[in-house]
């Protein structure tokens, strides 16, 4: 595809030229813009320049300028200016101090042995030649050099515009910078530079270079060519580099840069010029006697004398007589040589490419077109454009195109208007379909045009928010953007987020909104988060904070005795904390003696065989929070001094007694271990009741340390020692009762009673066992919303002998394991609303409470139920029929209904000043209309609709005012449709079904009468209803033919309309067929028109003869319209008979009529004299009516190259490729079909590329036709998987 060009809208009346200046100097640019008040640009290198000491920028109404001062080597660079949407650049060029002028010599203006000290670079075009001998010191720019080529006089610009302008166009493809041309001195690098930005791309763009039309630069790279690319994610541009490393001489020519995107595509034009470097004034002819070798040694390679032949520079006098180049124009190119060298042109080169310029300027005028299309044209998405043409004949017919394919006009998409001279093509709501090439065709000449639609960027509407939000807790980012379906990207902390396996991040997207959703939202999901689009990006913050950890049960402090158990525990809130014991500051390593354990949220601290050395702090710190449990463990030790006297028992208790403050507390599952201070001698014997059971303990002095112990029955029941879980012992100085695993039943007073010889005490200790509660009841959906639900449950029947303080809820999807935490705080109330649920998804929920102690096991699940809003209300409530009992309302379905199918409608209706609302039908109803019966008439009602689902009705659609029940009086009128307007024409035999609408309240009275006469049911059928009434015939016959009038009456207003049926039939035969006369080889007959015409026109008539001696019967005339005809051409010799048949609409007549005679055509005689003929050459030299085309292929698919040819005899048909025949290769094969000559090449690779030649050739002459064929080779499928 062609480089779209469009016309340039500069900013500049005035742009600044490329200049050249010596070291040490200062050089001046200058720049207009069209308006005064524009804002003027400077830059260096694509980088802005601030006024200093180096650079002075000044500005005065629409002149700028800028001035550089004291160039150095280092300021030789790319500048440029911008102002508004425009930017020109020039280049300065920085030149040494030359050493003194030279001079040509007086005698030889045409020539120069001397050469300047050194050429620039890039040399402009030569001035004019003088025939007198310059007086002035050239310029080193303006001599030519080397094989520099001279530029004619006629074609040098003045020396101050020596640079080309700015030609530089808007760019409306898919370049953002494109490649310009270049000149560079040979063994010199230069490198050229083309950005696409990827922003608004799908694919990955790629891009080629070529040399020429077809030599692909990949294939080239190596030492001399390198191909780079980059990628900028910030810019999201892509860069391209071709860099030529040593430029030769050969590299001089046209280049092109192609990219494309799937359906996108952009190309470049530029040139490179490569210019000989200029000899020394020191040179040295040593080292002109150069090796080729590339090993770097002196004796390899061959000897190279190519410098010595360079250093020849021979000026020639280029500049030809004015008329030459008229000589030029108008001659074939096969006589360039021969006029060059006649005229003493030496540069063949230089020649051609002006005689090409001078061609160019003599632009074709076109003889269809007067005003053609611009080359291209841009428009935004969803907008119209008009493409207009202007024609030079007013009537002549155009022809629209869309890359190569015929519009048409379809709707109101492409509208084709013609206003005088003027063709406009006008497309409406464009899209990405319609950027294509459009033509428009007049006879053979076509003018083309490039499209290029403009996709509007997506730009966020609602930025996202910053949320602060506790761990576990769900997120959710939502924005708005400008178009639905618009596609966004989530990033976070620049990385990009995906939806993957562990289901953490979900995209929702409602329209133009959406919506990046956390589930339970962890410590690592703090960030920033970031949506972006093709048009912008929002971004926000999400803090995660760790929830306070709650301490449900403390450690408290310990009081043991040698070879005791010490047990520290703790309860926390959360299950997944983790913490370290520590004793006085040090950390507790588990060992043989001390266990550590950590069990759901108990933490437990036990430490077997205390000894001493275990007293001190003990201290539990849970992990990542700031904050400790401490208690102390006290090491007991016991001295017993021997009194050999009897003392009474006595209870050393601080409380004792039935009070409060006696009242010992336990956790149900921890140990219960009452250790009584006991004194007495001899050693009492110790009796524990609870209620009414006693255990005891007896001393048994020598045998063990302390008493023997043994279970006695007093007052009750005894625990034995089958119940484990109780242990009683005695030491000396304490009686100890101890209860493995309180449970809740172990809850009560216990009496310890000591006794010896000496006396008894007694003491009282109220035990309360403390539980966490039992769980919650059950709990209820009691309503459900879009995305929440009310739930009700009743408080546990035990609160486990603390107050409840709160409940904590869970929720999980149905076909879910997870459960889902939905407060971490206790809930006080009973009734809780959960929010942020998905709309029709099924869920359940359950219930923990919690009292000082811990958590409750969690509820029986609740019955799963499914978040669901009740729908918007019904639409568009109107009255669509009433009488005097009944009314008929209609409406549409709600707009939005959600995700749960809709149950009914209910209707209902209430009396004007009542409120209460009476169901119109019981139930509810599926369809979107109802008839209200039995209403009383004269009543004035108000009437209102609501749609029902599982979530209940929605809101209430009421008409706009109360409706009195009485039938409104409607004037009668009859609908005739349009085919009835006119005679209705039926064939014998067909069925007549006619229906006709009227309308009219109360009901009318529908009358049919025929011709005047009421309509008999025998005739005719009739069937009415209320709003429409049918006609009816079965069979018909030419007795239904007539007019049939409909009146429809209600009271004494009425309206009528007639209907005109006309039935058809065949016709009769025509009569009286007779002959009139007879003369040569004519025959001429007369007949009259049949007396039945089928009750319709006679249309014509059908004439037909027959030979007497075969009776076959012709046609002679068919839908004859007159009653006499002339038969002509008949047989001599023949006697022929006649017959004619009456036609109308319905056909010919079943009978004909024939004639009752015959005529004979009389013989004569004449001499027969044969003329004579000269035989026809139909001899023809080969011609091709259908040439060969040029073709690009792709490598691995067969392909046929097609032509036509014409010739007698058949031409002998040869293919060949690059002028070899190539009649006998196995890869190609060679078909001749009815002229169509086809070779087809089978799976071609890149060398079956070049020119093929097809020649067919006779014994009068031969014709070739010729094309190109290009083969590309295939892209790796890899390449393509990354590039998607």
């Amino acid at each position: 595809m062609p480089e779209p060009v469009k016309k340039t809208v500069s900013a500049f009346a005035k742009k600044p030229k490329t200049q050249e200046a010596e070291e040490g100097s200062s050089v001046l640019f200058e720049a207009e813009t069209e308006k005064p008040d524009a804002k003027v640009k400077w830059q260096c290198n694509s980088k802005d320049i601030a006024t200093g000491a180096k650079y002075v920028m000044t500005a005065a109404g629409n002149k700028h300028s800028l001035s550089i001062k004291a160039i150095t080597k280092e300021d030789a660079n790319v500048y440029a200016v911008i102002a508004g949407g425009s930017k020109v650049k020039f280049d300065l060029k920085v030149v040494s101090k030359p050493g003194g002028p030279v001079q040509a010599p007086a005698d030889a203006p045409g020539k120069s042995d001397v050469e300047p000290e050194k050429a620039p670079a890039d040399p402009g075009p030569a001035p004019p030649s003088d025939p007198a001998p310059p007086t002035d010191p050239a310029p080193p720019a303006a001599a030519p050099t080397g094989e520099q080529p001279v530029v004619p006089a006629q074609d040098a610009p003045p020396a101050e515009d020596a640079q080309p302008p700015d030609t530089r166009q808007d760019l409306t493809g898919l370049f953002t910078e494109k490649p310009t041309s270049g000149n560079v001195t040979v063994g010199e690098n230069i490198t050229f530079v083309a950005k696409v930005c990827a922003e608004s791309l799908l694919k990955k763009p790629t891009i080629k270079w070529f040399k020429g039309k077809w030599m692909d630069l990949a294939s080239k790279s190596g030492k001399h060519l390198q191909l780079k690319e980059t990628y900028d994610r910030n810019t999201k541009v892509y860069t391209f580099e071709m860099q030529i490393i040593a430029a030769k001489a050969n590299f001089t020519g046209a280049y092109r840069c192609e990219v494309a995107s799937r359906d996108k595509f952009d190309s470049c034009n530029f040139d490179l010029a490569v210019h000989e470097a200029c000899a020394t004034e020191g040179f040295d002819i040593r080292t002109a006697f150069r090796r080729t070798g590339a090993d770097g040694k002196e004796d390899s390679g061959e000897l190279d004398f190519s410098t010595l032949l360079k250093k020849r520079a021979v000026q020639v006098n280029a500049e030809p007589d004015s008329d030459v180049w008229n000589i030029l124009c108008s001659a074939p190119s096969s006589e360039y040589e021969k006029i060059a060298f006649e005229n003493g042109i030496t540069d063949l080169r230089g020649m051609l490419k002006r005689l090409k310029k001078m061609k160019k300027k003599e632009e074709k005028k076109s003889a269809a077109f007067t005003k053609k299309l611009d080359p291209a044209y841009q428009v935004k998405k969803g907008h119209k454009i008009k493409l207009a043409i202007e024609v030079a004949n007013p009537d002549v017919e155009v022809k629209w195109l869309k890359n190569g394919v015929d519009l048409l006009p379809t709707g109101s998409k492409y509208i084709f208007e013609s206003v005088g001279n003027m063709r406009y093509l006008t497309i409406n709501h464009c899209s990405l379909a319609d950027d294509a090439a459009y033509s428009c065709v007049v006879g053979e000449e076509k003018c083309t045009t490039e499209l290029f639609v403009q996709e509007p960027p997506v730009t966020i509407v609602k930025n996202l928010e910053d949320q602060m939000v506790m761990n576990g807790e769900r997120v959710e980012l939502m924005c708005e953007v400008s178009e639905e379906g618009a596609n966004v990207r989530w990033e976070k902390d620049g990385v990009e987020l995906t939806r993957d396996e562990s289901f953490k991040y979900r995209f929702k997207k409602d329209g133009c909104k959406h919506v990046l959703i956390i589930n339970e939202a962890m410590k690592e999901d703090c960030g920033h988060y970031k949506v972006k689009t093709n048009g912008g990006e929002s971004m926000a913050e999400i803090l995660v904070q760790e929830k306070d950890l709650e301490v449900y049960q403390s450690i408290a402090d310990l009081t043991v005795k040698a070879k005791d158990q010490a047990v520290f525990k703790c309860e926390v809130s959360d299950e997944k904390v983790r913490g370290t014991w520590y004793k006085n500051g040090v950390e507790v390593k588990p060992d043989a003696r001390v266990n550590i354990t950590h069990i759901g949220r108990n933490h437990k601290l036990t430490i077997d065989d205390v000894k001493p050395e275990d007293e001190g702090d003990y201290t539990f710190v849970p992990d990542g929070h700031a904050f400790n449990l401490s208690a102390k463990l006290n090491f007991l030790d016991v001295k017993i001094d021997f009194v050999p006297r009897q003392d009474p028992p006595k209870i050393h208790l601080d409380c004792m007694g039935r009070t409060s403050d006696s009242t010992i507390v336990v956790v149900a599952g921890n140990k219960l271990r009452l250790d009584v201070p006991i004194t007495g001698d001899p050693a009492p014997t110790v009796i524990w009741t609870k209620g009414g059971k006693a255990s005891s303990v007896k001393a048994d002095g020598e045998e063990t340390e302390g008493p023997e112990s043994s279970w006695t029955l007093k007052h009750g029941e005894v625990v034995t020692e089958g119940d484990s879980r109780v242990h009683v012992e005695t030491t000396k100085g304490h009686c100890i009762f101890t209860i493995e695993g309180a449970e809740r039943q172990d809850e009560g007073l216990y009496s310890v009673v000591v006794r010896n010889p000496a006396g008894e005490d007694t003491a009282d200790i109220n035990v309360k066992v403390v539980d966490v509660p039992d769980p919650p009841q059950t709990p209820r959906v009691l309503s459900v919303g879009e995305d929440s639900c009310v739930v009700q449950w009743d408080p546990p029947l035990f609160d486990g002998g603390q107050p409840i303080i709160g409940y904590v809820l869970e929720r999980k999807k149905k076909k879910s394991y997870r459960w889902m935490r939905l407060n971490f705080d206790p809930y006080t109330d009973t009734t809780f609303e959960a929010k942020r649920m998905i709309e029709g998804m099924e869920y359940e929920m359950r219930v923990y409470a919690v009292n000082g102690i811990g958590m409750s096991r969690h509820s029986p699940a609740s019955q799963p139920f499914v978040p669901v809003a009740p729908t918007s209300e019904p639409i568009g409530l109107c009255v669509d029929d009433i009488s005097d009992t009944t009314i008929s309302l209609k409406w549409r379905p709600p707009e939005r209904i959600g995700s749960v199918e809709l149950k009914g409608y209910g209707v209902e209706y209430c009396k004007e000043g009542t409120d209460e609302w009476i169901p119109a039908i019981q139930g509810l109803t599926d369809r979107t209309s109802l008839m209200i019966r039995d209403l009383t008439t004269g009543d004035k009602l108000q009437f209102r609709v609501r749609a029902f689902n599982m979530a209940g009705p929605s809101a209430a659609s009421t008409l706009a005012q109360p409706v009195t029940i009485r039938e409104i009086m409607q004037r009668p009128r009859i609908m005739i449709p349009r085919n009835l307007r006119q005679t209705f024409v039926k064939t014998v035999g067909e069925t007549v079904n006619l229906m006709i609408k009227f309308q009219g309240k109360p009901r009318p009275k529908v009358i049919w009468s025929k011709d005047g006469e009421p309509l008999s049911p025998t005739f005719a059928s009739v069937r009415n209803s209320e709003v429409d009434t049918i006609l009816f015939i079965r069979k018909t016959e030419r007795t239904h033919s007539g007019k049939y009038d409909l009146q429809v009456q209600i009271e004494n207003v009425e309206d009528k309309a007639s209907i005109t049926l006309q039935v058809v039939d065949l016709p009769g035969a025509p009569e009286a067929l007779k002959i009139t006369d007879v003369w040569g080889f004519n025959v001429a007959l007369e007949w009259k028109p049949p007396k039945d015409n089928g009750n319709c026109e006679i249309s014509g008539y059908t004439i037909q003869k027959a030979d007497k001696k075969t009776m076959e019967w012709f046609t002679v005339y068919e839908q004859y319209r007159r009653t006499n005809c002339v038969a002509s051409d008949l047989i001599m010799g023949n006697e022929y008979v006649f017959r004619a048949f009456a036609i109308n609409q319905v056909g010919l007549s079943l009978e004909p009529c024939n004639t009752t005679d015959s005529a004979y055509i009389q013989k004569t005689a004449m001499e027969y004299k044969p003329p004579s003929y000269k035989d026809h050459d139909f001899s023809q030299a080969p011609k091709f009516t259908h040439p060969l085309v040029n073709r690009s292929i792709i490598a691995g698919y067969s392909t046929t190259l097609s032509c036509s040819v014409r010739g007698s005899p058949k031409p002998k048909v040869t293919w060949f490729k690059n002028k070899m025949d190539i009649s006998n290769e196995a890869k190609y094969r060679m078909l001749c079909r009815q002229g169509v000559l086809t070779l087809e090449i089978r799976k071609p690779c890149t060398f079956d590329g070049g020119v093929y030649m097809c020649r067919a050739v006779n014994d009068s002459g031969e014709d070739i036709v010729e094309c190109k064929l290009e083969v590309r080779s295939q892209v790796p499928k890899e390449e393509n998987k990354k590039e998607d």
